[in-house]
């Protein structure tokens, strides 16, 4: 039995109108352009639809996935069971919330890009954020993966967050001191209790940043931005770094590059000869490549090194 019948996706549509569609492909929705099928995919307009797209998944036993912008995400071949929703449709408001001589709060909702808050912060003099220019994504998958680079990271600049709770739909404020960030990672154990069984969704989040020239942090953006491209194939499709630096000082590029594995290729997946822990989609590789080619790069490494290298990238999928 499909997981939604003809009645089903009926009430859907006259319920959500064109924000949700039946058999999606994610390659659409990924950067790595890969991945098959959602069953469902609905971006809702607003708080209240995202609410009761919840609310409908969890009345009907309906498994659902909460996305942004697809940056971080590799979609298996078989697609996606349920629902996906996605938070990149009118859930992107960035505005000013508090502001004093010498700083300012920033709200951006979950689904705004983190370039767009980056260029928001550097155009009104706000620093702070430089750190995550050209990092792809959303400000809700930067909050959860505490996205960040060797100069700082989102815990660096949060003050708090904004929840809701798929259990109830209801939302919550959770203040810094109650988020326990580590390298690449968010546990909401003090916060959330059961957060390993119903992970919160990330409405948006509350940005403590200091005052500054907005032509210096400009000429620092583009000197940054610079030093990205040149390192990084940023035009390539792919998810960015594919897996997590190991402890020991040695960063998991460093590590690929050593085992001989740049240009090492599955069907259209390669490992990037730019830099070593980035795969990329030459423009015909499917999940499956991508995967396979994984498991080869975690194969050498443990190999040559006796190191265990951790996707950064979330896998999902059938």
């Amino acid at each position: 039995m499909e997981t939604f019948d003809r009645e089903i996706k009926s009430r859907l549509r006259e319920r959500f109108g064109n924000t949700i569609r039946f058999d999606e492909p994610m390659s659409r929705h990924t950067y790595f352009r890969v991945g098959g099928p959602a069953d469902a995919f609905a971006a809702p307009e607003n708080l209240d639809d995202l609410a009761e797209m919840i609310r409908w998944c969890r009345e009907e036993a309906i498994p659902f996935l909460v996305i942004g912008g697809g940056s971080n995400l590799l979609v298996t071949d078989g697609g996606i069971a349920g629902m996906v929703i996605v938070m990149t449709g009118n859930l992107k408001l960035i505005e000013t919330a508090v502001e004093t001589e010498e700083s300012v709060v920033v709200m951006a909702m979950a689904g705004a890009k983190l370039q767009a808050l980056c260029r928001f912060a550097v155009e009104n003099g706000f620093e702070g954020l430089n750190f995550a220019l050209g990092i792809p994504g959303t400000v809700g998958g930067a909050v959860i993966m505490n996205a960040g680079t060797a100069t700082g990271s989102m815990a660096d600049i949060i003050e708090s967050v904004n929840i809701m709770r798929p259990d109830t739909g209801k939302m919550q404020r959770i203040d810094k001191e109650r988020l326990d960030f580590t390298y690449r990672t968010l546990s909401w154990k003090r916060a959330v209790p059961d957060a390993d069984r119903q992970p919160p969704i990330v409405l948006d989040a509350q940005c403590h940043l200091k005052r500054s020239d907005p032509l210096k942090l400009a000429d620092e953006a583009r000197a940054i931005l610079e030093r990205r491209r040149n390192r990084q194939p940023t035009n390539a499709a792919s998810a960015g770094c594919f897996f997590k630096n190991p402890t020991g000082g040695r960063t998991a590029g460093e590590l690929i590059d050593k085992a001989g594995l740049k240009g090492i290729s599955v069907g259209g997946a390669t490992v990037s000869s730019k830099h070593a822990n980035f795969i990329i989609n030459t423009g015909s590789a499917s999940a499956t490549d991508i995967l396979a080619l994984m498991q080869i790069v975690q194969d050498r490494v443990a190999d040559t090194f006796h190191l265990e290298l951790e996707p950064e990238v979330k896998i999902v999928g059938r």
